[in-house]
Formats: structure tokens, C-alpha cells, sequence
């Protein structure tokens, strides 16, 4: 697939970006490192007619191993690497009709709300009929290897009403669970009656690679 006009403007090359949908015609680019530097711009490409559109650039710092997730009509985007610290505090709200950035804060101490983190996973669930994000697990602290190693990785499920803009930390069963990883996918999985996430891969705390499956339902 291409675009159907090269001539016109369409992203740079970049690692360590975000990518969404809205589960109809639209993908969303969002952010990642490029051989300039990090980025926060934003684009669409709208599949049907294979056209990019550069969109309004997210708030400040630039960012790599960031996350996005579609709900309500709206993009919102958590975490990151800026190249010195591990992002947020912040939920950044992209209104896609108005086309204008919105910021929610919070604090990230690992009680009121998540620990910074980068390389992590946000997606956007319905629980009891209430939209909700999911931001899962990420790591902490970079390691001194860049990119070459594993920092400090985290282990935590965190559940964002989006009506009452509150913040659940989610306490997983006994019997197993999943080790504390980045660098992994996650995607919801739509039944009939609820919806459920699956988690495969990433990269542990020893900077090994994971080739695992997990099935996470929430109640």
C-alpha cells in the first residue's frame, strides 16, 4: 500500500513510535525517534483513498516508545522516553473534530495513578459499560545501554475511567501472571459480552526476549 499521491506531505522514517486506529478508515501515527532526533508530530492516513494528513503536533517533550489509544472519538496518548526521563503524570487528549490538544494530570507515584514509564501499552477498553484505558506494565528507568539493554521494568495494570477521570490499579488474581516486561504488544480482544486483553512478547528485566502469551480479563 501507498499513497495515492507521493508528491504530497507524508511522514518522516522513525523507530519507537506509536500507532493506532479507530477501528473504521483511519490509522494514527503518532511520535518516535527519527535520524534527527525525537518527534511529536501526529498523522492520519485514511485507508480508503491511501492519503496522509499531518495533524496538530502533541504537547511537548518530544518522545519515543510513547502510547496511544482511540476512545470516545478522541486519541489520548500517556508515556514516553524524551531522551532523559521516562514521561508522566499526563494524559493528552486529542480531539479529532476540533482538532486541539487537551491535558489531564495526575499524580504518578504508583497510588494515585501509574509510575513514569516508556515501551508500555495503553488500549482502550469498555468494563461494565464504562470507556476505559488500560496502561500496562512499561519500563521504569532506562538502562545505560540505551537501546542495546533492559532498565527497570514494571509489572502493574492500571485502569483510567475516562467519565470520572479516575485511576484503579488493577490486582491480578493468584495462580500466575505475566512477568514484568517493555517493548511488548497488547491488543483487545471484542466478544459478544466483554472484551479482554492479550499480551505477547517484550523484553524482561535480564534483557531477555519473551515469546510468551497472556490472556487478561478484567471484571
Amino acid at each position: 500500500m501507498s499513497p495515492t499521491d507521493p508528491a504530497l506531505p507524508y511522514p518522516e522514517a522513525r523507530s519507537y513510535h506509536a500507532l493506532g486506529s479507530d477501528g473504521l478508515e483511519n490509522l494514527y501515527l503518532h511520535a518516535g525517534c527519527s535520524t534527527k532526533g525525537r518527534l511529536s508530530d501526529l498523522w492520519s492516513f485514511h485507508i480508503p483513498s491511501n492519503r496522509w494528513t499531518e495533524l496538530r503536533s502533541a504537547p511537548e517533550p518530544a518522545r519515543g516508545g510513547t502510547s496511544i489509544a482511540f476512545a470516545t472519538g478522541q486519541l489520548y496518548r500517556m508515556h514516553g522516553f524524551d531522551g532523559k526521563t521516562e514521561q508522566g503524570g499526563n494524559i493528552d487528549t486529542y480531539d479529532i473534530e476540533a482538532r486541539t490538544w487537551t491535558s489531564f494530570s495526575f499524580t504518578p507515584d504508583g497510588t494515585s495513578g501509574p509510575e513514569p514509564r516508556s515501551v508500555s501499552c495503553l488500549l482502550a477498553i469498555d468494563i461494565n459499560h464504562r470507556p476505559s484505558l488500560v496502561a500496562i506494565f512499561g519500563e521504569r528507568d532506562p538502562s545505560s545501554l540505551g537501546h542495546e539493554g533492559a532498565g527497570k521494568m514494571l509489572g502493574d495494570i492500571w485502569v483510567f475511567d475516562i467519565r470520572s477521570r479516575s485511576w484503579t490499579e488493577a490486582q491480578p488474581e493468584p495462580g500466575g501472571e505475566p512477568a514484568a516486561r517493555g517493548w511488548f504488544d497488547a491488543d483487545v480482544v471484542r466478544g459478544s459480552i466483554k472484551e479482554d486483553i492479550v499480551l505477547h512478547g517484550g523484553l524482561n528485566g535480564f534483557n531477555e526476549r519473551l515469546g510468551d502469551a497472556w490472556l487478561l480479563e478484567i471484571r
